[in-house]
């Protein structure tokens, strides 16, 4: 019974989450309260993987969203602006009729996968270092691309995830961007732990050498 509870109360809680985010972006109009509201849903999520379950929920949101604001919406546009800049290329590549064109697919497929691979890890890596915004983008790309494992769970989840919600499309008001940063941060976090044991090893050996 008790574990039946806990059940319970952990749902409630992922799904109050996924209210906040809804609230507060709707509080900032969308565009200025969409990506301090992502980045506050993902600091919860990195505080609950970390093993701080018992966090206030609002009161650990509230915070995080406001001191978000600028920073978030920076980091959230420029990837946005880059994306729309792909999207632009998608259409040039696909609607022109050239050889020439044919010959940029590949090297174009290949820039969209690693542009939204390394979208993956902008926010947990926002949420779990102090850096400012350009190094959050150098080093989402550099972590995603030495750990492949931890990026392929991620694919995985965002794509169980997002087929979820299109056959079931009533529970995205409690379960869609909740969802998301925790299957998007649990990888990460794995992640940052392997960086930070091998920053350790590296450390010790420097000892030692010394």
């Amino acid at each position: 019974m008790n574990a039946l509870n806990k059940v319970f109360e952990w749902i409630t809680r992922v799904a109050y989450l996924n209210l906040l985010w809804i609230g507060f972006t709707l509080c900032g109009l969308i565009i200025v309260g969409l990506f301090p509201s992502i980045a506050a849903t993902f600091t919860v999520v990195r505080k609950w993987v970390s093993g701080n379950t018992d966090i206030p929920l609002f009161k650990t949101f509230w915070k995080a969203y406001r001191q978000s604001i600028l920073q978030a919406n920076i980091l959230g546009y420029i990837a946005v602006a880059a994306g729309y800049i792909l999207y632009l290329d998608f259409l040039f590549v696909t609607l022109v009729e050239s050889d020439y064109m044919m010959l940029l697919t590949i090297p174009f497929l290949f820039i969209s996968i690693f542009f939204t691979l390394t979208t993956f890890y902008l926010f947990p890596v926002y949420v779990h270092y102090d850096m400012k915004v350009l190094q959050v983008i150098k080093s989402s790309f550099f972590i995603m691309v030495l750990n492949p494992l931890p990026t392929f769970v991620m694919v995985l989840g965002v794509f169980g995830i997002t087929y979820g919600l299109w056959n079931f499309q009533g529970l995205a008001l409690f379960f869609s961007m909740n969802l998301l940063a925790i299957a998007l941060t649990m990888p990460a976090h794995k992640a940052f732990s392997k960086i930070q044991e091998k920053k350790d090893y590296l450390s010790k050996q420097k000892l030692m050498e010394e």
